[in-house]
């Protein structure tokens, strides 16, 4: 692992995989959770079908760099955007996903890649899709995985995922681990395993236990509002991804993103919930490789 700074206030923790000579592959996590949600073992397998993989963790998450002078009660930014009051909730934010997006680009320029392809999951995807929205010229393809356009009608969330998501997680290490389990609502029904996802939340909370920065990544998604429009015009090489048994991000959320960019091609995966179990990522890998050929 190491640590790069991609701007004067933002540094940015990443781990790459591979051969540098390799076409990148610039993987982008999604609200909330480190680049260990890129299993390494995913990774691997990716670089080993001829990639060279850089996952990395978004600011305010796991070793990058965290905005603890700009702190974000989520209770309240829930209520002023519920109320309407969105002047309110935009003061609270001090970032947007295009601020985000100009963080996986400076990581790509501190490692000397001026073009690469960029994979993105859940909050990563939109990410990802800022960043080929902003600056085609850099992202070889994009692929948006298990996403949605910023279009409310699109992509929601059941109430038993939502509650889940917003829900209070225990501080200490035993509950934060035990509650992991609670996110089955939204895994894949057939591979959905909670010892994986028990796993994930022990590494991660020792890694980087950092629940105040989840508020403002929440605030950059919300605030930085609809795609759609932009979407219809892009002219990057567009690969969506998403799973059938996603009830965080409705599949009508990688539907409508495939339906919004012109020639882009759509993967509906059974099986697949909003996670990427390791029994599909043979398809979800020869996917990307056919994709960023």
């Amino acid at each position: 692992m190491s640590t790069v700074d991609v701007s004067p206030e933002v540094s940015i923790a990443y781990e790459s995989f591979g051969d540098p000579g390799d076409p990148p592959v610039l993987l982008v996590m999604g609200f909330g959770a480190q680049m260990l949600a890129w299993h390494e073992d995913f990774c691997r397998a990716l670089a080993d079908r001829g990639r060279y993989v850089i996952r990395y963790d978004n600011r305010d998450c796991g070793l990058s760099t965290k905005f603890d002078s700009d702190p974000v009660d989520m209770g309240e930014f829930i209520a002023a955007v519920s109320s309407g009051d969105i002047p309110a909730a935009c003061r609270m934010v001090p970032y947007r996903l295009l601020d985000m997006a100009r963080d996986g680009f400076g990581l790509l320029t501190a490692l000397g890649i001026e073009r690469a392809h960029v994979v993105g999951a859940s909050m990563g995807g939109m990410i990802a899709q800022t960043m080929a929205l902003s600056s085609p010229e850099r992202v070889l393809t994009l692929t948006s995985m298990m996403s949605s356009t910023g279009e409310r009608d699109y992509g929601r969330s059941s109430p038993e995922a939502q509650a889940v998501l917003f829900g209070p997680k225990p501080a200490d290490r035993d509950g934060y681990v035990a509650a992991a389990e609670k996110e089955l609502v939204w895994a894949s029904k057939r591979y959905g395993d909670a010892a994986v996802l028990r796993e994930l939340a022990a590494d991660s909370y020792d890694r980087a236990y950092y629940p105040a920065g989840i508020a403002r990544q929440l605030g950059a998604m919300i605030l930085s509002g609809s795609r759609a429009d932009e979407l219809r015009e892009l002219r990057v090489p567009t690969l969506v991804i998403h799973g059938l048994d996603d009830t965080l991000i409705d599949p009508s959320g990688g539907k409508r993103t495939a339906d919004l960019v012109p020639g882009s091609e759509l993967l509906l995966l059974p099986d697949m919930g909003h996670d990427r179990p390791r029994e599909l990522w043979p398809k979800i890998i020869d996917a990307v490789v056919a994709h960023t050929g």
